[in-house]
């Protein structure tokens, strides 16, 4: 009998642990399931949380998350031997709510900081796409904060790469405002501690089908298609096809 796999990863410290699997790609395949996870922070996972993630597989762990969030939210994997640990930052002006505040920020676009990502942090994207492509055997989970900008950006790469439409890759990114309720509020109530504008935080918290579309429409008119995107950001061919390799079944 086949195994049978749910999305969410129901955890105790973690609420949007969520596996990239079982998408239907445009060639008839599907992603693989238990290959790549994208998360939330990893900084409150218990022990029965950690053992969880290494049973089902769990090989390396890349964080997004800037080294001043690292230091206040210490990734638990960031020293255990039994998983390979990359800290590749991607974007900083996607980080929390509350450092968005403290530069002042008022209101945004969100849709026009993920443009600025792809153009703006190729290097960085490039590394994090390599990471992935090079990674060992297992399970590769990639995170940032909330497991939603950041995250979201290099989720919707690979599962273009994997030739996901576009409709099930917005529709991925849409899952955080409808599984992670738990999460949501818990930074809704930690931003609005620290005197953060309500109307900012829910702009930042949001997951908004139109912002990933807005994204995708953006790199098919800039670059023709995401996998001619990794390409002119460095990724060579068999890079790409290790990629490949990784995320379809």
């Amino acid at each position: 009998m086949p195994n049978t796999y749910e999305r969410l990863l129901v955890l105790e410290g973690a609420h949007n642990v969520r596996d990239l699997g079982g998408y239907p790609t445009t060639a008839g395949t599907r992603t693989r399931w238990r290959s790549l996870l994208r998360s939330d922070g990893l900084h409150l996972l218990s022990a029965a949380d950690i053992d969880s993630l290494l049973k089902e597989g769990l090989s390396t762990v890349i964080d997004l998350r800037r080294v001043e969030e690292t230091a206040l939210e210490i990734n638990p994997f960031g020293a255990d031997g039994r998983v390979q640990y990359h800290n590749l930052p991607l974007f900083s002006a996607l980080a929390p709510i509350a450092a968005a505040a403290k530069a002042g920020a008022i209101s945004f676009d969100m849709a026009a900081r993920y443009r600025d990502a792809i153009e703006n942090c190729q290097p960085a994207i490039a590394d994090v796409l390599r990471a992935i492509a090079m990674a060992p055997e297992g399970i590769v989970l990639f995170h940032c904060s909330a497991g939603k900008d950041r995250t979201g950006i290099i989720a919707a790469i690979l599962l273009a790469i994997a030739g996901v439409d576009d409709n099930t890759i917005i529709e991925d990114y849409a899952l955080t405002s409808t599984i992670a309720g738990r999460l949501i509020e818990r930074l809704r109530e930690k931003s609005l501690r620290s005197g953060v504008d309500p109307a900012l935080i829910e702009l930042f918290l949001a997951s908004e089908p139109q912002t990933m579309r807005f994204m995708l429409q953006h790199m098919a008119r800039i670059y023709g298609s995401i996998p001619a995107y990794a390409v002119r950001i460095g990724l060579s061919d068999a890079e790409i096809e290790k990629l490949r390799h990784r995320i379809l079944a």
